[in-house]
């Protein structure tokens, strides 16, 4: 199954107040195997940077001034999206923004049907917890040495590998891989190849394993001089 592990960066916390996306970050998986397959932009949010948003990410109005507009690009990243189901950390977020930037273009929105949010799956599987993602990343190993601030498409990946473990683990990969998933999709490469040479190997005729007549014989002659075997004493 195809999936898109996204994230966003914004002006703010509320589009309905005039926040805008900043930058998105994609990244697509098959079969919960990240394909290698990217998206990721930056959009002019024809608005001020607030000091406090700008701290988060690092993102500048000066820099921002010279990126597309959402609208130049939309339709590029709704044909990476697809009719993919949308993995999100705190997802209702991110779909408010998506669908906010969609609703003023006049274009469709995304269902919330194609929601996939894994701080629900996180509280899920660990009530009590932490589920920031920095919290499941040290949580599950992953390493995000290089997150000096949030980044969109940085983000994505290091939630793609916490995806993996919230849906199940590294050993997902491990699987023979099914008819319906193409070996080019990077799924289990090592078990794909020992598939092919089973496949390919030089089968022998069977051997035959019935006892011979001598074989038999001994073996009468050994059961016949057992003393008091137990299925005697079997009703």
């Amino acid at each position: 199954m195809r999936e898109i592990v996204f994230d966003t960066e914004t002006t703010g916390l509320d589009p309905k107040t005039g926040d805008r996306i900043v930058e998105i970050g994609c990244v697509e998986m098959i079969g919960r195997v990240a394909t290698g397959e990217t998206f990721h932009a930056y959009y002019n949010p024809e608005r001020d940077m607030p000091a406090e948003a700008e701290a988060v990410h690092g993102l500048s109005s000066a820099f921002l001034a010279t990126k597309p507009l959402f609208s130049e690009s939309v339709d590029a990243l709704l044909g990476f999206l697809g009719d993919a189901p949308l993995v999100a950390h705190n997802a209702g977020f991110d779909f408010g923004f998506l669908n906010a930037e969609l609703e003023r273009l006049g274009r469709e929105l995304i269902g919330l049907d194609r929601m996939v949010d894994t701080v629900a799956l996180a509280r899920k599987k660990h009530p009590g917890a932490k589920n920031s993602l920095d919290a499941l990343c040290t949580r599950y190993g992953v390493d995000r040495s290089h997150r000096v601030k949030h980044g969109a498409l940085l983000d994505a990946e290091l939630l793609a590998q916490v995806y993996i473990e919230l849906t199940g683990g590294r050993q997902i990969g491990l699987e023979l891989a099914s008819e319906s998933i193409s070996p080019s999709t990077e799924t289990a490469p090592a078990t794909i190849e020992a598939g092919r040479a089973a496949a390919n190997r030089t089968r022998r005729d069977p051997r035959p394993h019935a006892a011979s007549a001598e074989e038999l014989a001994r073996h009468a002659r050994f059961i016949k001089d057992l003393e008091e075997p137990i299925w005697q004493k079997m009703p």
